[in-house]
């Protein structure tokens, strides 16, 4: 690299570019900005999350600075306790929310006290190595939101992640234009922001918007009301306590990660509630149902979460009921579509009366619309601007959007990345020039890394056509077949109801391991044999069915 330009590039996981940790590299110092988690697709089965590919950090970790974290959701700190150790404990550095909300999974993974963690305010400014950072407010769905503006001797990168332009948000504190306007001034090189929601005009909603409709709701709810939404949007959970307390209802707030976020918001003053409004699960019962609110996880419709338990009537403290409003304050991530249906449709069998979807206005994005995103490059004009936070469509769109304000930007400005795309960039300057390694790395349970892309596709082969055991016992010294095959379907036939194809499997099998003049072509060898009746089987079945389940043969010498 040569030495006046500042690298810049996103290390993903799955799904929406650069999403979940970006580096930004001058010389001998890197920092690194957020270090979330990705939630697989449907198709990684068995896997709870994907982190990003840190490879191409692992040689550099002597030059890491920090880490910044913009908030608190788990897209932007979930990997810190997964990754930290491997990119040696750098320091981090975040706001006060966010910061208590690592420090809670930080608590969990015994990290606590090898983290080095720094508190920083909407307006710190502080240096790293050749870097000075500046922080900036954003509002967002959760309070305690940052930007950052990167200054580097090669020039200024401003970081503006997962952000909107309310006015008048839950917490009363809106985006710093006045910062961003003062950036501007300073003619930043290079403007790395979400894009997210560009195709949708004009301007994203206020959330306090969201606050109305469950006023509206509380006014008419003749019974219990319970509202689902992410864990971690305090500002959604705030405005529901407030609705709770102003029609005298008291709060349930169930689900792990929502009665540990909230803990942490209340204990550090960024959620706000009455004294007696938030009961225990066991105090229900001393209340009638039209002043009980239950605020509780669940609203991607997740197996675990209580909401998806409630309507499996499987949840120990609530059992849904005719008379129960149901509020899904959230719209469903791409992939969980149906299983928030079908979460929907069985709180409608049990009864419950469910508010759901853009018409109910119970749910606002975090993220800007078209208006925004242009005010935003119109206060700070950078040379180059890279999107990301989105699927490749909205990349593009946003680069037409940015080139359609002509007198600022031409569509060479816009640069357009892939995971692991290393850019470029000096005064005048800015271009892809490499690609550094990514992949996906998956946890699945507690490990990580154990599963990979192999595993994953022998799920998915499993789950499409299911599998076929064969076993065979062959003679140690001639390979002569001595017993079997014998043969065994899981996930792709009922062999009950398929003899013949099962037998005409085994004699497939017999015919491959028998030469015509009796003797048997293995000569002893288990490997060639254990081959042999998988290329065969596989063959067979796909000519007999065309289907090709996975072939598991097992081959004893005896």
């Amino acid at each position: 690299m040569a030495k006046q330009r500042v690298r810049v590039l996103p290390l993903g996981g799955a799904g929406e570019v650069g999403r979940n940790m970006w580096v930004v590299e001058y010389g001998d110092d890197i920092v690194v900005l957020d270090c979330g988690v990705m939630f697989p697709d449907a198709d990684m089965l068995g896997v709870d999350l994907v982190l990003p590919d840190i490879t191409y950090l692992r040689e550099k970790t002597d030059k890491i600075r920090g880490i910044l974290l913009t908030h608190g959701h788990e897209d932007h700190i979930g990997a810190v306790p997964h990754l930290i150790s491997d990119l040696n404990f750098p320091p981090v550095y975040g706001t006060r929310l966010t910061l208590g909300l690592l420090g809670n999974k930080l608590k969990e993974a015994r990290l606590t006290d090898k983290v080095q963690v720094n508190t920083i305010s909407d307006a710190s400014s502080f240096t790293l190595g050749n870097f000075t950072i500046e922080a900036f407010h954003i509002a967002h769905s959760i309070p305690d939101a940052v930007g950052f503006a990167i200054t580097t001797p090669g020039g200024m990168v401003v970081y503006l992640t997962d952000w909107k332009l309310d006015h008048n948000p839950v917490d009363g504190k809106p985006t710093d234009l006045e910062k961003l306007a003062e950036l501007g001034q300073r003619k930043p090189l290079a403007l790395i922001t979400d894009c997210v929601r560009v195709e949708s005009k004009g301007y994203t909603p206020s959330e306090t918007t969201v606050g109305d409709a469950f006023d509206t709701i509380f006014a008419v709810a003749p019974g219990r009301i319970i509202i689902a939404t992410f864990a971690s949007n305090i500002s959604r959970v705030q405005q529901a306590i407030d609705s709770a307390e102003a029609y005298g209802r008291k709060v349930l707030l169930l689900g792990r990660s929502m009665e540990n976020n909230t803990r942490i918001s209340l204990e550090m003053g960024f959620l706000r509630a009455e004294p007696g409004t938030i009961i225990r699960p066991n105090e229900m019962g001393n209340y009638p149902d039209e002043e009980i609110a239950v605020v509780c996880t669940g609203s991607q419709g997740e197996p675990m979460a209580a909401l998806n338990r409630m309507a499996n009537r499987d949840y120990p403290h609530v059992k849904i009921k005719p008379g129960d409003t149901v509020v899904v304050s959230a719209t469903p991530i791409p992939g969980n579509e149906v299983s928030v249906s079908r979460v929907i449709n069985n709180l409608f069998r049990l009864g419950a009366d469910v508010i759901y979807g853009a018409g109910a206005n119970v749910h606002v994005s975090g993220h800007a619309a078209q208006e925004e995103l242009k005010l935003v490059l119109a206060l700070l004009r950078p040379q180059f601007v890279v999107p990301f936070h989105g699927d490749y469509r909205h990349m593009v769109l946003y680069r037409k959007l940015a080139a359609s304000m002509t007198k600022l930007f031409t569509e060479e400005q816009i640069l357009i990345p892939e995971d692991g795309s290393i850019m470029e960039f000096a005064p005048g300057f800015g271009k892809v020039t490499g690609k550094a390694p990514v992949g996906y790395i998956y946890v699945d349970g507690t490990t990580v890394g154990d599963v990979g892309n192999v595993v994953v596709r022998d799920r998915q082969m499993l789950a499409k056509d299911g599998m076929l055991i064969v076993v065979v016992s062959i003679d140690a010294t001639s390979g002569e077949l001595v017993a079997g095959p014998d043969v065994v379907s899981r996930g792709f036939v009922y062999m009950r109801q398929s003899q013949d194809l099962i037998e005409a499997t085994k004699d497939a099998v017999r015919s491959a391991l028998t030469s015509k003049n009796g003797g048997s072509p293995a000569l002893g060898d288990a490997q060639y044999v254990n081959r042999k009746i998988k290329d065969v089987v596989s063959e067979f079945l796909y000519r007999e069915t065309r289907r090709r389940p996975m072939v598991l043969p097992m081959v004893m010498e005896v």
